[in-house]
């Protein structure tokens, strides 16, 4: 017998697995269709819809799965090629709180495993579940499929309550435990950066193995640098003015009120500055933020500053893109964030961040390159950092120049591929099973 190329090799390597070709992507309290800055919907929603659109776009096709908030909606929804959104029934067509939302767990999951028993047998590779709500669900998906679960926490509960604002809410004790259950059980996890990673292996006791640290990504085609004196103009400034932004929700967590009052301050240290300055908040409220959701213009009110302050309803990406460019820093002081979404954004517009020194927004922010991290939530101390940007030309094009080379490492491609990995190795027949 003739063998083709000699003998063969006394260990072969074994088979590399298949890598994810169908994904169920689980987002069962906010849908990635939603409008970011208000409600639950934030930079998780970017995230699972920009990592769809990516991931399909490199050969893997997505269906994400999230709660269906309208008897209007479509069962399913092709948003992209390769890119399914599927509107769950499960509680009342209307938006709910978080704090609601496990008791409809059974009836979410329910349909989920409904829609793949209608597909032909091992349909899903993979489940990727977002946020611990979704990841009580892909437990018991995981399960009746037999395919590894991959598990992306965004926030964590334990995280959140060593550093709550005055007025905000802790996370109760059940969210606590459901994801201590899910990181002891899923296959994968996938962290934002090497933080959280420390946060999943010491606050839960994860396996530092098999947590991957993937981070988020952001459209470098939308958010790109541009004139801030025509971006000032199109968004109804004038030219001139120094504009002092947030972008998010409005809620204790994300602590826009620190932005406010160290407005104050800068007219306090010089009353001139009241005709150059402009505060702008581009969010609406969420979380407990809506027990008080006038709370920003009776403070507004309070600093006398309402002349300088404007409030501004969400907005799509494209608009918003011209927010960061006709600003001369955008203001990111929340409590506490796994990365940071808008200070990349605002970074890849070429715009400058002062942000609070915490989780995610070390790794997002350079500091002394593309802005400024602050220790604390003192309104002083994020003054001196925006007075020293709004006075410093030379510095304020430093920070611009180190802005735009900062955000140009987070695109979409590279955070696909990094999920990718992670799914390849959920896979691999050495991974632990759920």
């Amino acid at each position: 017998m003739h063998l083709v190329g000699g003998a063969p090799p006394e260990h072969p390597e074994p088979a590399r697995p298949k890598p994810a070709s169908r994904v169920a992507m689980l987002s069962m309290h906010t849908s990635p269709l939603e409008q970011p800055g208000t409600g639950d919907a934030g930079g998780m929603n970017v995230y699972v819809i920009e990592l769809a659109r990516q991931l399909a776009v490199l050969g893997t096709e997505v269906e994400v799965f999230t709660r269906a908030v309208s008897s209007r909606l479509p069962p399913a929804l092709e948003i992209a090629p390769g890119v399914i959104v599927r509107h769950v029934p499960a509680g009342p067509f209307e938006d709910i709180g978080r704090e609601e939302l496990p008791a409809w767990l059974c009836a979410f999951t329910a349909d989920v495993l409904r829609t793949e028993a209608g597909h032909a047998a091992g349909w899903f590779d993979v489940v990727h579940s977002h946020y611990w709500l979704s990841g009580q669900v892909g437990l018991s998906a995981a399960r009746r499929w037999g395919v590894p679960l991959v598990h992306t926490a965004h926030t964590l509960a334990r995280v959140k309550n060593a550093s709550l604002a005055d007025g905000d809410r802790p996370e109760p004790e059940p969210r606590v435990q459901g994801e201590q259950e899910i990181i002891k059980a899923a296959t994968r996890l996938i962290a934002s950066t090497d933080t959280e990673r420390r946060h999943l292996t010491q606050l839960y006791g994860a396996a530092p193995g098999k947590v991957d640290v993937v981070a988020p990504g952001v459209d470098l085609d939308v958010f790109r640098p541009g004139d801030p004196r025509a971006a000032r103009e199109r968004v109804g400034l004038d030219p001139d003015t120094q504009l002092l932004l947030f972008v998010g929700r409005i809620q204790p967590l994300k602590a826009p009120d620190v932005l406010l009052a160290a407005a104050a301050e800068l007219i306090h240290r010089d009353p001139d500055r009241r005709g150059q300055l402009a505060v702008v908040v581009v969010g609406g409220p969420s979380g407990s933020g809506l027990e008080r959701p006038d709370s920003l213009v009776k403070l507004a009110a309070e600093l006398g500053i309402t002349d300088i302050v404007r409030f501004q309803p969400p907005v799509p990406q494209e608009q918003l893109a011209h927010w960061y460019r006709a600003a001369t820093a955008v203001v990111v002081p929340s409590h506490s964030e796994s990365f940071g979404l808008v200070a990349v954004e605002a970074q890849a517009c070429g715009t400058p961040v002062v942000a609070a020194s915490v989780g995610g927004l070390r790794t997002a922010v350079a500091h002394g390159t593309s802005g400024v991290l602050v220790h604390g939530w003192e309104p002083a101390d994020y003054a001196d950092a925006l007075e020293r940007i709004l006075t410093e030309e030379r510095w304020r094009r430093h920070l611009s120049t180190g802005a735009r080379l900062r955000a140009a490492s987070f695109g979409w491609t590279a955070t696909a591929k990094g999920v990718l990995a992670s799914y390849q190795a959920a896979i691999s027949p050495a991974a632990v099973a759920v």
